[in-house]
């Protein structure tokens, strides 16, 4: 019988790495040692990242997406199914609509779900670009205010160390956003404050999540006359008098709340039972080399389900993907690991509307911020419009 490589989700992470198996297991897939079964809960693959640009109207949605089965191998068996329990103990997981798969190999790839719900009067009052209907109702509020408050809010899952989804973002939107104003010609009469909660993973009153690029955002802010408040942990919203408190006794008003939500693992990887996450969050105890689930030897999981002190952002997977790959292979043939993920990131920020900074960090060392310019908003222009479906693809 074919061993059984079995993957769960249809993001980045799981299509990129589908694609990846196929190329290094082709002598055996050939031969049919070897199959590989994709799970997707959507017909359609969304990238992701370009949520955030639909909030300033410059990606809609045909433009974003493509439908899941274009972008695997044709050697690749691919499912419309959504997962709803896993069954670890005997290697299957069961979808909703009754069917159960078996494997020989689980990858879990079933990134992360905005939570607005769990902090109160957010979900009410609060806006959001995670995803694309909440990014497309932001997109209206920015088009039409003429003056006012527009205030920024960013909330960390409870467990420890963990960063919120994709870590760049707030900054990246809060400098698009000034970017805007100015080009809608209302800056002057809309005040920004951007805000960041007391603790950010290991870090305590800072303005992003990690040290040297915190010490460089309040020049930035302050040269294009955005305002910053450090220690500001939303803790509830009002929404009929449009205000937010914070944990630390603080109350702001706004006309349009741009929150980073709470966010959690998918409902069925919160129930799997195996999660050391806190306040349920779901996140899955994650090796942080090989890339294992702790405790269970043939499942893998990669992506914003981990729960590694690395951005949950697409830059990570690229970088986890080839490590589940080469482990996979190696244990098929040889019966071992043979690689390591070293907590490696590597993106590039969008600093306003047109420029851009590439960056790259992992476990040891932090961002180093660099000058943005041009030439890098040229780059991130280039992967969003292209270069990210051949990664998707596997072509690069």
């Amino acid at each position: 019988m074919a061993h059984h490589i079995l993957i769960i989700g249809g993001g980045i992470g799981g299509t990129m790495t589908a694609n990846h198996l196929v190329t290094k297991l082709y002598p055996e897939i050939l031969a049919g040692k070897v199959r590989i079964t994709l799970l997707s809960n959507s017909p359609w693959h969304y990238y992701k990242p370009a949520f955030m640009y639909v909030a300033f109207n410059s990606f809609f949605r045909d433009e974003l997406r493509r439908p899941q089965r274009s972008l695997l191998r044709p050697e690749i068996d691919f499912y419309l199914e959504e997962v709803e329990h896993f069954d670890f103990r005997e290697n299957r997981v069961r979808c909703k609509s009754g069917r159960r798969v078996g494997y020989d190999h689980l990858i879990i790839s079933t990134g992360c779900v905005p939570a607005p719900q769990r902090i109160e009067g957010l979900k009410e009052a609060g806006d959001h670009f995670y995803q694309h209907a909440a990014a497309r109702q932001l997109a209206d509020k920015l088009a039409n205010i003429e003056k006012g408050r527009i205030f920024i809010t960013v909330s960390f899952p409870k467990t420890h160390n963990v960063p919120h989804q994709c870590g760049i973002a707030p900054m990246e939107t809060t400098l698009m956003l000034d970017d805007l104003l100015r080009k809608r010609g209302v800056r002057d009469q809309v005040e920004i404050v951007y805000t960041y909660p007391t603790v950010a993973q290991l870090l305590r009153n800072c303005l992003f999540l990690q040290k040297d690029t915190c010490e460089v955002l309040p020049a930035i802010f302050e040269q294009r006359g955005i305002k910053y408040q450090r220690g500001f942990t939303l803790d509830r919203v009002d929404p009929d008098a449009k205000i937010a408190y914070s944990a630390e006794g603080k109350a702001e008003n706004f006309d349009i709340l741009m929150a980073t939500p709470p966010i959690t693992a998918v409902q069925a990887v919160c129930d799997a039972g195996i999660s050391q996450a806190a306040d349920g969050e779901g996140w899955l105890p994650t090796d942080h080399e090989t890339m294992k689930v702790l405790g269970l030897d043939n499942v893998y999981v990669l992506g914003d389900t981990v729960d590694l002190p690395v951005s949950k952002a697409g830059g990570s997977c690229h970088s986890q993907s080839p490590v589940v790959v080469n482990n996979v292979t190696s244990e098929i043939r040889f019966g071992r690991v043979c690689d390591a993920y070293e907590g490696r990131v590597v993106a590039i920020a969008q600093m306003g509307l047109e420029d851009g900074m590439p960056l790259w960090y992992d476990y040891t060392e932090d961002v180093k911020p660099t000058p943005p310019n041009k030439l890098g908003g040229l780059m991130r222009k280039g992967f969003n419009r292209g270069a990210y479906w051949a990664v998707a693809r596997g072509l690069i």
